[in-house]
């Protein structure tokens, strides 16, 4: 069996483990709940094993470079960044109801990789700009980023949600965690992302200086970088300086994921010298 064997099996179970998460969450079933997180891990275990198979099987082929280097590679370990933090997220909160809003979000990025004609899942020798010790890092960086903010846009979903809905009503919503709750963490995960993106900005540019001679471009994908950290720049600041919470903060959380999906896939179908990848 190889990896892409595997990273299939993977798609699946994640789609198993979101929509357990909504039937949990639906039906009030706490033990489908459990179920959830335990086939969430699994499907995060073949993921890490399905991309460390395939970094084996790179060397194999006498191509030998991580698994990272275009958007098939990039969406699988996605996936997996949104398993680990939504996992991380759930022990510390103790929600799984959290779970069937972020989980799905997983599941899709590994049926587009794994379902989507137009995405190869062949391991390819590395263009010249892409042979680089920076590689590693700055997909790394970007993607952890990429992953927490995704987890944001569920909870700040969830936020909108709870927040229109009557004080003290009994059903769905009234077992979603409190807006206070769901503020904070939306908070606290934009702060982690913005961290991460604001390295992999960093690292994409010594990278772009060892590969084409400048640090910054303005290329496509370098500017719309630079547009989605400013949009999470400017939550930080309205949210530290100006004290803003609530419905502001997550319409400004869910602005930023559509820069980070604008910046991750609309600005491949731009020329530049991004083209080639995801990042």
């Amino acid at each position: 069996m190889n990896s892409s064997s595997i990273l299939s099996y993977v798609t699946f179970s994640y789609g198993l483990g979101g929509a357990s998460y909504i039937f949990a969450w639906i039906f009030r079933k706490p033990m489908v709940g459990k179920l959830a997180t335990w086939v969430t891990l699994a499907a995060l275990t073949g993921n890490i094993l399905g991309i460390a198979l395939r970094w084996i099987e790179s060397y194999q082929m006498g191509i030998g470079h991580a698994p990272l280097s275009n958007l098939y590679e990039s969406l699988i370990f996605f996936a997996a960044t949104i398993a680990l933090i939504y996992l991380v997220v759930e022990r510390k909160y103790g929600s799984r109801i959290i779970g069937a809003f972020t989980a799905p979000l997983a599941f899709t990025a590994m049926a587009y990789a794994s379902l989507s004609p137009n995405i190869s899942d062949r391991i390819q020798p590395l263009i010249p700009a892409l042979k680089s010790n920076w590689l590693i890092a700055h997909v790394i960086t970007c993607f952890i980023g990429y992953a927490a903010f995704t987890i944001a846009f569920g909870v700040s979903i969830m936020y909108l949600i709870k927040h229109k809905s009557p004080q003290n009503q009994e059903g769905l919503l009234d077992h979603l965690p409190a807006v206070n709750v769901l503020d904070d963490l939306t908070h606290q995960l934009v702060m982690f992302g913005f961290l991460f993106l604001t390295a992999g900005i960093i690292s994409g540019a010594v990278w772009a200086n060892s590969a084409w001679g400048r640090y910054w471009g303005w290329d496509p994908k370098e500017t719309w970088s630079l547009i989605t950290w400013f949009v999470y720049a400017i939550l930080l600041h309205a949210r530290l300086m100006r004290g803003w919470r609530g419905r502001r903060i997550a319409f400004l959380s869910i602005t930023g994921f559509g820069a980070v999906m604008f910046t991750y896939f609309g600005v491949n179908l731009l020329p530049g010298l991004h083209s080639y990848g995801s990042f």
